[in-house]
């Protein structure tokens, strides 16, 4: 654990147990953060999870995992509450982070039986970007967030462009960046900022989830300027700099940490 201004602080992490949650849970801790997450997993990927507590648990910090539906809002309010009572009188939330990728992927329009409804687009919304304003929300109704605190929301290029399959994530996703821009200037006054990472193209369970991956996976490789893919350990590692003290004068950007490879599509 290293000796940083975050030391003693805590994280709550929406999407807690793989990907850009785990690695950034991972990145959190060695700079002495402790963390709160919140994750949704079934009976066979729970030893992954236990073993990531175990491994958080290990550098020293204080760690407690929550698998509970994000987008609840009665799991919401339990989880706050644990919140309120493990952070007591000493230091608060720090950084929220939401990276929850869990979403409708069908076409529009076609056959009937295959289209997207209303129930999914509405749930994909509400899950994948609605769910972090409720979150703030409750975070500064009940005084949680530190005084320099931290929202950090997870976005991607589908937010401004189109691939099969994709219309209602990447509805959500432009919804979640313009939340963030919101939030930026209603939570400045308090000390806090709000900015959206876009990721390049990551492999990760989500990804993997969308039909003809693994074509983005080729097309995203060959034309990166840095020869590879973004790794989530690249993400959590801007999102522990951007959690620092000394970035508190950032906040309402997209903030692209793709090794270039937006500028070149």
């Amino acid at each position: 654990m290293s000796d940083t201004g975050l030391n003693g602080s805590w994280a709550l992490i929406l999407g807690a147990s793989s990907g850009f949650g785990a690695a950034t849970a991972r990145a959190l801790a060695r700079k002495g953060v402790n963390i709160f997450g919140v994750h949704l997993d079934r009976k066979a990927t729970l030893p992954q999870v236990e073993a990531l507590v175990e491994e958080l648990r290990g550098t020293g910090v204080r760690v407690r995992y929550f698998n509970v539906n994000a987008a609840d809002e009665a799991k919401r309010r339990e989880v706050l509450d644990a919140v309120a009572a493990e952070c007591g009188e000493g230091p608060k939330v720090r950084v929220l982070m939401h990276s929850l990728a869990f979403g409708a992927l069908r076409s529009f329009v076609g056959d009937p039986a295959e289209t997207l409804t209303k129930a999914q687009m509405e749930m994909t919304l509400d899950v994948m970007a609605h769910s972090l304003v409720y979150w703030t929300q409750d975070l500064v109704a009940r005084d949680l967030f530190d005084r320099n605190g931290r929202v950090f929301a997870m976005t991607s290029s589908g937010g401004q462009r189109v691939w099969a399959y994709y219309g209602a994530v990447s509805a959500a996703k432009a919804a979640l960046e313009s939340h963030i821009r919101q939030l930026a200037l209603e939570l400045a006054p308090r000390g806090i900022t709000a900015n959206a990472i876009r990721a390049g193209v990551t492999d990760t369970p989500a990804l993997r989830k969308i039909p003809g991956h693994e074509q983005m996976v080729e097309v995203a490789r060959s034309r990166n300027p840095m020869g590879r893919l973004t790794t989530p350990e690249d993400v959590a590692e801007a999102i522990a700099l951007l959690s620092e003290p000394a970035s508190h004068w950032i906040t309402g950007n997209v903030i692209g940490v793709d090794g270039g490879e937006d500028i070149t599509g």
